[in-house]
Formats: C-alpha cells, sequence, structure tokens
C-alpha cells in the first residue's frame, strides 16, 4: 500500500480503488494488551484534487484482547472507516481541523495510518463470556462481587450508620 505521487497522479482520472490484505501482526509488539492480530482486510477508493489525495477506506479485522475481569482471551472483531488525506502540494493550505499528511520521499505509504487507525479504535476493555480464567476472583481482603449482589450488601464500615436512621418506636 505503498505508491509514488507519479502513479497515483496515473489513476487521476480513471481512480484507484485499493482492496489489499495486510499483515499488521507488528501491533502486537507495540501494544502488549493485543495477543494477537488476523491480517486485515483494508478496501476504499481515492478522490483527486489539485492540491491534495484523499483516501476513503474501510478497515476490517479482528485482534484478541485480554478479558479485562478474568483475563481470557476475547476475539474482538472491529470495522473502522477512515479518511486520510495527503498533501500533493507543498504549498497548499488547508483548514486547521483537517489532518492532513505531508509525502515523505515523495510517495504515500498507507500502512502506518492504518495501524494507527486501529490502535485508536482498540478498546479500553472486553469482557468474556466465562466465568473463569487465570484472574483469581478474591484474595486477601477483598472479592469479585456481581453488580446484583453489591447492590444489597451494606459496606460493613457504614452499618452502624443505620442505626441513626431507624424510626423511635
Amino acid at each position: 500500500m505503498k505508491w509514488s505521487v507519479q502513479q497515483l497522479l496515473s489513476y487521476k482520472q480513471k481512480g484507484l480503488h485499493v482492496n489489499e490484505s495486510v499483515d499488521v501482526s507488528d501491533l502486537v509488539k507495540k501494544d502488549r494488551e493485543i495477543r494477537h492480530i488476523s491480517p486485515v482486510h483494508v478496501t476504499g477508493d481515492t478522490l483527486f484534487s489539485n492540491d491534495a489525495i484523499t483516501f476513503r477506506l474501510h478497515i476490517e479485522g479482528k485482534m484478541t484482547l485480554p478479558c479485562a475481569r478474568t483475563l481470557n482471551d476475547v476475539e474482538y472483531p472491529f470495522s473502522i472507516e477512515a479518511n486520510e488525506i495527503f498533501k500533493l502540494d507543498e504549498w497548499a493550505t488547508f483548514e486547521e481541523e483537517e489532518d492532513v499528511h505531508e509525502l515523505e520521499d515523495n510517495t504515500v505509504d498507507l500502512l502506518p495510518y492504518v495501524k494507527e487507525r486501529i490502535l485508536l479504535e482498540k478498546p479500553m476493555q472486553v469482557f468474556s463470556d466465562e466465568e473463569e480464567g487465570p484472574a483469581p476472583v478474591s484474595g486477601k481482603d477483598w472479592e469479585l462481587v456481581p453488580e446484583e449482589e453489591q447492590g444489597k450488601k451494606v459496606d460493613p464500615r457504614l452499618k452502624d450508620l443505620e442505626k441513626f436512621f431507624e424510626k423511635e418506636e
């Protein structure tokens, strides 16, 4: 997914359609929470203007992440829509809100931007359907309590405060 500016300009009339499967397995080294990531399928089209080229991309794949509760492997499918704009004319100006990328060595390389989008879209937590896993459910002075039970229990430190709210009979 790397093109020179000359190659891209040759597609200006007929357009360029991207449809590739990309290996992004090195993301496992960058983010310790990603245990595995399958090859990612990237599709999209390009829009040409005098000053820039815009890639409208759809990125799909699956990554394996640890469950936040049990540490079991959870397969997380993702589907990302992205627009990447590359500046063709070095003197062109764009609005501040637009994220426009500069060309490096007169080439456009989409792979680093695809990897960046995947890392940005990775969820903070995922949960497994399994109750048991490598993570302990209790320890010294603590225990994992389901939310349903937690609402019914009163914190033992606050138990004596109930006396103040009892009605005198």
